[in-house]
């Protein structure tokens, strides 16, 4: 038998099936067979299961003959928001026989009207069927059995909202393929999660609705990643009210408006910095990693842009590159051109429509030989009036997609071919992820990490409404990613205002309590490696003015620093590895082996002829693994590290090792 849901280590507690505060927490189940039926349904009965199904094919997303549809009168037992979900048999044809087409809304939609409908496709290797299985997002129930699916995930069907003024209701969906057998439908309230056997049964489900007592929850910290090395961070919002208990949350910041060119000088030389003081202001005063985003972007730029000729476009983009630079002089991530595969600056209309984008990819050189000349050059300008920040590329629609990896790659060898670029940002939405199996998530944020950038996740989010679809999702999404070495941190689209709220990615509720993937984030993440060197002593227990970065506390002659580097508990007698970092005059050589635990600072190599005046010979950067006048002989995971001296030059050289990393 399956288990309910994938909990991890995280302990929670189901509530009881239940009415809260006069809410019904029954799902409303209908009968497929007792809807008034279109003239290509038939019904029939097998194994004691009667169903309908339907006699002809579609490939639309809207019906176009009322022959089609299945209209479902129901009455609701009080007003609200509903999911929609069904139980559905795929025939042997599988992805042949794997969807159908619900309506969007419940009420009159209307036969060919694209905007009423969404098709419900991909059905074949999903779904569930196991009794205690709660119904979540996707699941992975094969074809030629019953089985629920919980249909809003695939479609843009979303919430259906029910006004108290009208409880009776009229909902319809429509045929797509022949294959398909549909048994039931039903309508859970919003916030209670069923399992297949109180679907099946008509019970009551896990109600995750809160009591509302008039008071809002107020966090108190500390900030998830407290102690980590890696960051987690989230939107700062121009909205205040958005961005309540940053501070006892995240270590990380972007702007999802904020920061783009069109928000910052919608009128030409009228620039408006408000949001991004705001942010950057708050950033360095608490210690929070500031992603800027972003320079350079087909979409969101300024209206005015594409209209002037190409050297008055380059021109201007270089005043908004300097601008930005002196403005903001401590940027820790700079995002130096955003969806450069799915959104350049070429002035086309998106697939999606709209608006189109921005046109000022020829004043930054076009295509040219490689075919994205236009990011090159973008980067060659980021590097000149940014020249100590570290400068990156972000895309989505990456994580699951193994033809528009290659491309992405492709893009990111040829910038570091001209030691143009130092991480890699994956935006990770949820309608990126969802739909990827962990196997390809895994499999190309490898392919990328292969380069030896360092990555970020940039823009993440996971849907849902129902508290387990979106725990269970973050379950299996977020660790492949936090805990991979390359990653060095992670950005969510927001706790509070995220830009898919209508899709359920908010991670608290509406009184600002923590929905369950945030306490489970907040689990995960303090169990997980990659601490900082405060991490390190708290995991130990250790007092941190006894065990100061360059102490002795044990008398072992290694400092609590270099123990940490090493990754050595402080202990007496020294460990067996501290010799490996002796120095050898003889071999006018020194070997640095690092522990995984050390993921940001600096570690110098420095020479002096007279023990006073100290001049750098080599550093390596432990967040960017990048190394200069040393060579990396070990792994990107644990690297070490091998700096050749001079023994024998004269007049004769001292050296020193400095250590320059976070507290």
């Amino acid at each position: 038998m399956k288990k309910r849901l994938p909990l991890c280590s995280f302990a929670i507690a189901l509530l009881a099936p239940s009415i809260l505060n006069g809410q019904n927490a029954t799902a409303i189940v209908m009968e497929a067979e007792n809807a008034t039926l279109g003239s290509s349904f038939s019904t029939a009965t097998a194994d004691g299961v009667t169903y309908i199904t339907p006699s002809v094919n579609f490939t639309g997303s809207a019906p176009t003959s009322a022959s089609t549809v299945a209209s479902f009168s129901v009455t609701f037992p009080e007003a609200g928001d509903y999911e929609l979900f069904a139980r559905i048999y795929v025939g042997n044809g599988a992805a042949n026989d794997d969807s159908f087409i619900p309506a969007n809304d419940l009420g009159d939609a209307t036969v060919g009207n694209n905007d009423d409908w969404s098709a419900a496709n991909g059905l074949w290797n999903a779904g569930f069927s196991d009794p205690d299985e709660i119904v979540l997002s996707v699941g992975d129930t094969g074809t030629t059995t019953w089985k629920w699916i919980r249909v809003s995930t695939f479609s843009d069907v979303g919430l259906l909202t029910v006004p108290s003024s009208q409880l009776a209701q009229t909902y319809k969906l429509a045929s797509r393929e022949d294959g398909l057998r549909i048994d039931k439908i039903a309508f859970g309230p919003l916030r209670v999660s069923f399992t297949v056997d109180q679907l099946d049964n008509g019970l009551a489900g896990w109600d995750q609705r809160q009591p509302n007592d008039g008071q809002d929850f107020q966090a108190t910290g500390p900030i998830l990643a407290h102690g980590k090395s890696k960051f987690l961070g989230s939107v700062w919002s121009s909205t205040a009210s958005n961005n309540k208990d940053f501070e006892f949350y995240w270590n990380g910041m972007w702007h999802g408006n904020g920061g783009k060119w069109g928000s910052v000088e919608s009128t030409r030389d009228n620039m408006n910095w408000s949001n991004l003081d705001q942010g950057y202001q708050f950033a360095k005063a608490n210690g929070v990693k500031f992603n800027f985003h972003v320079l350079l972007w087909g979409a969101q730029q300024p209206s005015w842009i594409s209209a002037l000729p190409p050297a008055e476009q380059l021109e201007e983009i270089e005043e908004w590159m300097s601008l930005v630079a002196n403005r903001y002089p401590d940027i820790d991530y700079l995002q130096v051109v955003n969806e450069p595969i799915n959104a350049p600056p070429d002035g086309s209309v998106s697939p999606e429509g709209g608006s189109s984008r921005a046109n000022y990819i020829a004043a930054l050189g076009g295509t040219g030989e490689t075919g994205f000349d236009w990011i090159l050059e973008s980067f060659r300008l980021a590097r000149h009036y940014f020249p100590d920040t570290p400068l990156m590329i972000n895309e989505y629609n990456i994580e699951g997609n193994h033809d528009r990896s290659d491309r992405y790659l492709e893009i990111i060898q040829t910038l570091q071919a001209e030691d143009l670029i130092d991480l890699v940002g994956f935006q990770g939405h949820a309608f990126s992820t969802k739909f990827a199996s962990s196997q390809d998530l895994s499999t190309i944020l490898d392919k990328i990490a292969s380069t030896g950038l360092p990555i970020m996740i940039t823009e993440m989010e996971i849907d849902g409404h129902d508290d387990y679809v979106q725990l269970a999702e973050y379950q299996r999404v977020f660790p492949i990613y936090w805990d991979h070495p390359s990653v060095i941190g992670v950005n969510i689209s927001g706790h509070i205002g995220n830009w898919r709220a209508d899709q359920g990615a908010v991670l608290v509720n509406d009184n600002f309590t923590e929905r369950l993937a945030l306490q489970w984030l907040r689990e995960y993440v303090a169990d997980s490696g990659w601490t900082s060197f405060s991490g390190y002593l708290s995991k130990r227990d250790l007092d941190s003015q006894v065990h100061a970065f360059t102490n002795d506390a044990d008398g072992d002659k290694l400092s609590t620093g270099l123990e940490f580097l090493l990754g050595s508990d402080p202990q007496f007698p020294f460990n067996e590895v501290a010799p490996l970092w002796a120095w050898s005059m003889k071999r006018g050589e020194l070997t640095l082996p690092f522990s995984p635990d050390t993921g940001e600072g600096k570690v110098t190599i420095q020479s002096s002829v007279d023990l006073k005046h100290w001049q750098d010979e080599a550093s390596y950067d432990l967040r960017f693994r990048r190394a200069e006048g040393m060579e990396i002989v070990g792994s990107d995971e644990s690297p070490v590290l091998r700096f050749q001296g001079n023994a024998f030059s004269e007049p004769a050289l001292y050296y020193r090792l400095k250590f320059s990393l976070p507290q």
